[in-house]
């Protein structure tokens, strides 16, 4: 079945024309994405890749009402206005690609999201792949994936391609791989994905990529302890040798006032049963004893 994303999705890219958008848009349509259409203001009439480009969302659903998912490649500055834009036409599955989104604004369009509805994957996300029915969209390299049992979130984008690879060389391939972003304030934590993860017949098995800073993880471990996830999960946490204080790559991975740290993160899961792989390439071993399947 996978989650968000299946052979139904149908994209929209908004920011098609510019860099990034023209590039990983052929990508995306390489792996087999159903890419329906393209939004760029004052662009419309012109096609990338031979994907349609509108002035407006609106323009587009009216076009093709088939649209159900939207990825935004929009910069930062106008970011947030493009997302609003997507939820106001209806569409269901918003994924941010941007980074550098404000914080407060963030918090605005996902509590909007959130009354309406509708998934938001990011900010600051790469994305959403599933190998198995050939969708991806997001801006992950496709190579470190292949069909299989274990669903990954992840708040790495890095890690979750080299994670990935390595449960494929050893037999584990991916149901749904899901960032969820880098920032501070994201659409979905991993308590959201993970029991959208329990509730999918095509994953047997699920890993959990965290980084050092915010609580998701504690989180994550206090809703496993209450009984509520019956699927094997491992973790692995990113920033061990961080110092307190200092940010770490993403906006969201900061250690403050003694929380947040890949300690307090580490006993937290382990304390819920959740084995935690002290490096990205033990996570195999630990597969082969952890998911028996």
């Amino acid at each position: 079945m996978t989650i968000i994303v299946n052979e139904k999705t149908k994209v929209l890219v908004q920011g098609i024309t510019g860099r990034e958008g023209r590039f990983h848009t052929e990508r995306m349509l390489e792996y087999g994405t159903k890419i329906i259409a393209g939004v760029t203001p004052g662009k419309g009439g012109l096609t990338v890749h031979g994907v349609p480009v509108y002035n407006t969302v609106a323009d587009a659903l009216d076009k093709h009402p088939e649209i159900n998912t939207s990825i935004v490649f929009v910069p930062a500055k106008f970011a947030s206005d493009a997302i609003y834009e997507a939820m106001d036409a209806g569409i269901k599955n918003v994924v941010v690609i941007t980074e550098g989104i404000p914080v407060h604004e963030e918090l605005k369009f996902i509590k909007y999201a959130r009354a309406l509805g509708i998934i938001i994957v990011g900010p600051n996300t790469p994305g959403i792949i599933a190998p198995g029915k050939r969708v991806k969209v997001g801006i992950m390299p496709t190579k470190s994936f292949s069909p299989g049992p274990i669903g990954i979130v992840s708040r790495s984008g890095t890690l979750t391609y080299e994670i990935a690879d390595v449960l494929s060389r050893v037999g584990f391939g991916q149901s749904t791989v899901i960032g969820i972003g880098g920032d501070p304030i994201t659409g979905l934590d991993f308590i959201d994905v993970v029991s959208m993860f329990e509730e999918d017949p095509d994953t047997k098995g699920i890993v959990v990529i965290g980084e050092i800073g915010g609580d998701a993880e504690e989180r994550l471990a206090e809703y496993v302890k209450k009984g509520k996830v019956s699927k094997p999960i491992i973790a692995y946490i990113a920033g061990k040798t961080a110092p307190p204080g200092k940010r770490m790559g993403h906006a969201g991975a900061i250690i403050t006032m003694g929380r947040g740290s890949a300690d307090s993160k580490i006993k937290a899961l382990k304390d819920a049963g959740i084995e935690v792989a002290t490096t990205p390439m033990q996570i195999a071993k630990i597969a082969k004893n952890v998911f028996g399947f």
